[in-house]
């Protein structure tokens, strides 16, 4: 499997786990319904994700991992 194929494949579970938790949590402690409760969740799920991007270097393609709770860019493999 390539890295950006795992890349895209990190970036999807992170945001489907923030997604259905988002959702969860808005169904149970908010009055939103219909059509702004997944919209919210999916905006959530946006903001929050970590993003995963492979990067073409010297020594071969490496992925690199940014998000909100951790300081800086991070080498994922």
């Amino acid at each position: 499997m390539s890295l950006k194929t795992k890349a895209f494949i990190y970036q999807f579970i992170c945001f489907a786990i923030l997604f259905i938790g988002a959702r969860f949590l808005l169904d149970m402690y908010s009055s939103l319904s219909g059509f702004w409760l997944p919209a919210t969740a999916f905006v959530i799920g946006t903001l929050l994700s970590p993003k995963f991007q492979v990067v073409n270097t010297n020594q071969g393609q490496k992925m690199f991992m940014k998000w909100m709770f951790v300081k800086g860019i991070k080498e994922v493999k």
